[in-house]
């Protein structure tokens, strides 16, 4: 593809800058949930992407992302080079990092749209949960059944009341216990461990971000993700010149041998091929 060839001729290998992150609360507890999505890769082959999440629940606020970024903000000692791969994987789910009552009655939420990194906020949205008198046990807790509709997908979640906490995977929320299990569509969110811990939620007011309300977000999200040209041509929607926001990018050989390499513009991965998007919220 020549505009990526074009961006690995540009790529320096450079350490990725550093942020400051303000401690806006502190965690109660973290829980981390697998998540899967099923979907198609380019050649319409089915795939089940999996990665993991984690939600910071504290006094006032809420945070959920990917792994990678909370190994990354509460210093994991785990390899550089492995953290990046991590990164890479998951930029296939494009899971963003959603703060809830931050600030106080909003959400905010930062997606990376390669080059660019953005963030949306809006207040934050009730979800009108229809409880049941159904019960599972699940990893252990014994959970009830609730449903709702949110942005389009029809969502199941088992909670359990044995945590006293409404907090959930991503933006899902509001109901009388910890969400154990939550599925939507073709995405499945299954708790996997609970850490009873004190870390700071972090957010980082300072870096290079484009702010604009949720809803044209979402507009732009999906329809990045969700051409049809995506899948074979992740970098559909950029244009052909090189003057696209491209300052700090560096390139790292994948240590699987097959010759590929991982592209990244700061802390913002570029897919070479991607799987056929399957939106979290459609409208």
């Amino acid at each position: 593809m020549k505009l990526l060839t074009t961006l690995l001729a540009l790529a320096l290998t450079v350490s990725v800058q550093a942020q400051t992150k303000d401690s806006i609360d502190t965690a109660q507890f973290a829980v981390v949930y697998d998540y899967t999505v099923n979907t198609l890769d380019d050649e319409g082959t089915a795939v089940c992407d999996s990665i993991q999440v984690v939600v910071q629940a504290g006094q006032r606020i809420t945070k959920c992302m990917p792994m990678s970024r909370y190994q990354a903000e509460t210093g994991s000692d785990m390899d550089f080079r492995k953290r990046v791969a991590a990164a890479h994987t998951e930029t296939l789910t494009h899971m963003p990092t959603v703060w809830i009552n931050h600030p106080e009655g909003e959400t905010t939420v930062r997606d990376a749209i390669f080059p660019k990194e953005f963030e949306g906020y809006e207040p934050t949205p009730s979800l009108d949960w229809t409880l049941t008198a159904d019960t599972l046990s699940i990893n252990g807790y014994r959970c009830s059944r609730a449903e709702v509709t949110f942005r389009g997908v029809r969502w199941t979640a088992w909670y359990t009341e044995e945590v006293p906490s409404s907090v959930g995977p991503w933006r899902l929320r509001g109901l009388p216990g910890l969400i154990v299990k939550a599925t939507g569509d073709a995405h499945t969110f299954t708790l996997t461990e609970l850490r009873r811990e004190a870390s700071a939620i972090t957010y980082a007011s300072d870096v290079k971000i484009e702010r604009m309300k949720y809803p044209k977000l979402l507009k732009y999200r999906n329809e990045v993700f969700g051409s049809k040209q995506y899948p074979k041509n992740p970098a559909h929607h950029l244009p052909t010149n090189t003057d696209m926001g491209i300052e700090n990018v560096f390139v790292i050989k994948k240590e699987s041998g097959d010759g590929g390499y991982i592209l990244v513009n700061d802390h913002i991965h570029m897919l070479q091929k991607a799987h056929v998007h399957q939106p979290l919220e459609k409208k």
